[in-house]
């Protein structure tokens, strides 16, 4: 099957590199690696108005936070703002690790976003990381006018297990009653712990992502297996899917999660919720690539137009 230009170039600067798999590693290495290849990378992010660290005071612990405004943001005006969670299967990444998309989005929609360095597994089982990502979107919707963050307009996003806590928090904050949220990007999600579906059979080997790697992630995700059936770790299974915030769904066609996350953009579609979905074609997992920003970055835009 054919790869974008874009992934193409990605698994060949890996293979370059000798990456290893992340199934391969300790969770301590894996987070090491993935540092390393971000350095190796060399990529110049965005320059964006401000960047500011917050440190966000949840019950028993802190969590870490990173606010970009964009170029664009006048003094004098709130912009929507956005709570982003990165990718890393729940084990590895922080703020680092996607600093230049954040950056990139900011700019693109314009928005202020907060990124979120939530806990991790193994350290922090299933439950922690979905409740930080929840936690901290509450603090964000109540402290909008001191983020110069426009609460009404309020977005949440994430890229793979980023997609998942992007998701879930949208459910808790549905069944919990606040905040409101306004609209959720679901980029590369991982919505179901499961892995018997075509595009796991089709790319679980060959693409970057492998199924061994998801099978790692979450066996340090979850406490049991039987925690994968929670619709706060699978939303997928959640019963019911009304009266969430409207998505854009976006999977690429050479990743083992692109039939769960169709399958949520249909169970969405079914209850009601509008949705936009895309498959880029040609893609991997962790493309990144500067089309599908733009794109993130133009659906934000329409959705957060009009508080």
């Amino acid at each position: 099957m054919r790869l974008d230009e874009d992934s193409a170039k990605l698994l060949a600067w890996r293979r370059e590199i000798n990456a290893p798999f992340f199934q391969d590693l300790t969770p301590v290495e894996a987070r090491a690696a993935m540092t390393a290849a971000r350095v190796a990378a060399n990529v110049a992010p965005p320059a964006v108005k401000e960047v500011r660290d917050h440190s966000i005071v949840a019950p028993g612990r802190a969590i870490a936070a990173r606010r970009y405004a964009p170029d664009s943001t006048a003094d004098d005006k709130p912009g929507p703002a956005l709570i982003f969670f990165h990718g890393g299967g729940w084990v590895i990444g922080d703020l680092d690790s996607q600093d230049a998309d954040c950056r990139a989005i900011a700019n693109g929609a314009p928005c202020i976003v907060v990124s979120v360095n939530y806990r991790h597994a193994p350290e922090h089982k299933f439950p922690a990381a979905a409740e930080d990502a929840y936690w901290a979107t509450l603090w964000v919707a109540d402290n909008g006018e001191r983020l110069k963050g426009d609460a009404v307009r309020l977005a949440v996003c994430g890229m793979s297990a980023g997609g998942n806590l992007a998701a879930v928090t949208a459910l808790m904050a549905r069944d919990r009653g606040r905040p409101r949220i306004k609209y959720q990007v679901l980029i590369v999600p991982v919505t179901n712990y499961a892995f018997d579906t075509a595009s796991y059979r089709e790319n679980g080997e060959d693409y970057l992502l492998t199924r061994q790697g998801m099978e790692w992630f979450w066996a340090h995700y979850l406490a049991t297996p039987a925690d994968g059936a929670n619709p706060y770790a699978s939303p997928l299974r959640a019963p019911d899917l009304r009266e969430v915030p409207p998505a854009f769904v976006m999977t690429a066609e050479h990743d083992p999660l692109r039939d769960e996350g169709r399958a949520y953009a249909e169970r969405l579609r079914e209850a009601g919720v509008p949705v936009f979905y895309q498959c880029r074609k040609g893609m991997v997992h962790m493309f990144h690539g500067s089309r599908a920003l733009r794109d993130t970055a133009r659906r934000l835009a329409l959705a957060l137009a009009v508080p």
